[in-house]
């Protein structure tokens, strides 16, 4: 027994002299993990795209900064290795471990996914990132992941965005009728009961959609990253307000068994990048959006108009039924659908005597 304690203390004093190095190494000799991740990452944008694609690259360099290395992750853009609307399954099978997009995408799949991402008339960005974080919102988003072997994480918000783009005026709910329009989520059931055709595209086909006259209008995202594309050479009319995706949310989703297999300091790194890229995006948005849209503004074959107000009414009207008939028949739906037109209602009183009387007070 003496002889087993004079080895261990022997052993700890070594251990102790050796630990005049860096900090990590004392951390490796005192039993602490030092295992690498190396991990990839599919998306849904084309690859390194201002914003929407940059935020993710952003997202995988900031965590291999800040976890000294330890985890490091590839990205890949929509279509190099998996297509754009395949990062749900591909990351819920465990082929990748790693995925961002948005969660609309997944319509048809998971319906109720759609909240978490926009839904027509519903919450603005700051609204809905105050029910994520503070309103059950989150929570009711990973319970519904759960069964796909997912993790989410909001990560991304371009604000509100723009109509769209096309080729022809709106004056009325009768220009809507017959209208070919890339429009993904419940704005594309919204548009299909107004008479129209929603079209599934990812954004690498866009431009080529609309000049082709394949599609004869588009929304996208606003004028940093219609510009980008050159969707204003496609169309001459760029319309507002974008009804449809008041304040879309991004989402980084990582395969759950990856996510365990993490230690707690990079779980918690990850997850507090995930919300640095969000508030991140929302400020490259209000930037890139002035400067785009003044000069769209400027340019004489363009003309950025407001729908009129008997279309919205129509549209909004609708979303209603749309909304009300998703969470009759997906029980999902009702319960995630019942907490976010509640926070929605609270919200909104906020936002008017706010935001909005703020805005008025400064126009006048």
């Amino acid at each position: 027994m003496k002889r087993r304690e004079f080895v261990g203390g022997l052993a700890a004093a070594t251990g102790l002299a050796g630990c005049a190095k860096p900090q990590a190494d004392c951390a490796a000799q005192g039993g602490e993990s030092v295992q690498t991740f190396a991990w990839s990452c599919v998306t849904s944008w084309p690859p390194k795209f201002p914003g929407l694609g940059m935020a993710v690259e952003n997202l995988a360099e900031r965590i291999e900064r800040a976890s000294a290395g330890r985890l490091k992750i590839k990205i890949y853009g929509g279509g190099e290795l998996v297509p754009a609307f395949e990062v749900f399954d591909a990351v819920s099978r465990g082929a990748v471990e790693m995925g961002h997009g948005a969660s609309y995408y997944h319509r048809g799949k998971v319906d109720a996914a759609q909240f978490f991402t926009a839904m027509p008339f519903g919450l603005n960005r700051a609204e809905l990132e105050g029910w994520l974080y503070y309103g059950g919102g989150l929570e009711l988003w990973r319970e519904l992941y759960e069964p796909f072997n997912l993790m989410p994480f909001p990560c991304g918000n371009t604000g509100v965005q723009m109509g769209g783009w096309f080729n022809k005026e709106i004056n009325s709910i009768d220009d809507l009728k017959g209208l070919k329009m890339r429009i993904p989520g419940m704005g594309g059931e919204v548009l299909r009961r107004a008479g129209g055709t929603p079209v599934i595209l990812p954004g690498a086909e866009i431009f080529t959609s609309l000049q082709t006259g394949a599609i004869d209008a588009t929304e996208w995202v606003g004028p940093y990253n219609d510009v980008t594309i050159g969707l204003h050479k496609a169309a001459k009319y760029y319309y507002y307000p974008g009804w449809q995706e008041p304040g879309p949310g991004l989402e980084c989703i990582i395969n759950r068994t990856a996510w365990d297999s993490l230690p707690a300091d990079l779980q918690a790194i990850v997850e507090i990048t995930c919300q640095s890229i969000t508030t991140d995006m929302a400020a490259e948005y209000t930037n890139g959006n002035a400067i785009a849209l003044q000069q769209l503004l400027n340019n004489p074959s363009i003309e950025v108009r407001a729908f009129p107000e008997q279309v919205i009414r129509h549209l909004k009207e609708i979303t209603t039924e749309v909304v009300a008939e998703l969470m009759a028949r997906d029980p999902a739906a009702a319960k995630i659908g019942k907490a976010y037109y509640e926070y929605l209602e609270r919200a909104e009183v906020n936002s008017r005597i706010s935001e909005q009387a703020y805005f008025h007070t400064r126009k006048n």
